[in-house]
């Protein structure tokens, strides 16, 4: 009943839809971090090839939510995704710190993108439920953040695996595309 409802609604009112990105190295908790926001559990999964892309109502707000494969061949494409993107999530692991360097590259590229320059980045710093994960503070410093003056970011520690973190990240993003906090 709720969901027809809802569907009604926004057939009366419709939302303006927000597209989002989901970019990270691979086996850095994107997918998992997709499903757990799309449908609050933790699913199964498998490398992403390509790409997952699932619609997420969040706080009567539309956000179109693309999730792209992290592996190394597939980073190349990403690019093929950007075209009217409002934000986009960066997933890291927390725990990968020999790889830290490698996601500093690939969130430089992607940020001087044209079809990201006005796109709001969130560094979602995942796996901080696991021993030994770098704190925001140090993921920060690692990624250089502070030097991303052409682009409001924000970093929230998180677990895709408990949830701890996501909507709190979402809310972040929710109030930078729209201009106002969420209801």
């Amino acid at each position: 009943m709720g969901a027809f409802i809802s569907r009604f609604w926004f057939m009366l009112f419709p939302a303006k839809e927000y597209k989002i990105v989901v970019v990270g190295l691979d086996n850095a908790g994107k997918t998992t971090t997709l499903y757990k926001l799309h449908l609050g559990e933790v699913v199964t999964t498998h490398p992403t090839v390509g790409s997952n892309v699932e619609e997420l109502v969040y706080k009567n707000i539309r956000f179109e939510v693309w999730d792209l494969g992290g592996q190394e061949r597939l980073r190349t494409s990403w690019a093929t995704y950007y075209r009217g993107t409002h934000a986009v999530i960066a997933v890291i692991d927390s725990t990968d710190r020999a790889r830290i360097s490698i996601m500093k590259d690939e969130l430089f590229r992607l940020l001087g993108h044209d079809d990201l320059q006005q796109s709001v980045v969130l560094v979602f710093a995942n796996k901080q439920d696991l021993k030994d994960a770098m704190t925001p503070v140090e993921i920060t410093d690692a990624l250089s953040l502070h030097s991303i003056k052409n682009h409001d970011w924000h970093i929230q520690a998180c677990s895709a695996l408990t949830g701890d973190g996501l909507y709190d990240g979402l809310g972040w993003i929710a109030q930078q595309v729209t201009g106002k906090t969420p209801s």
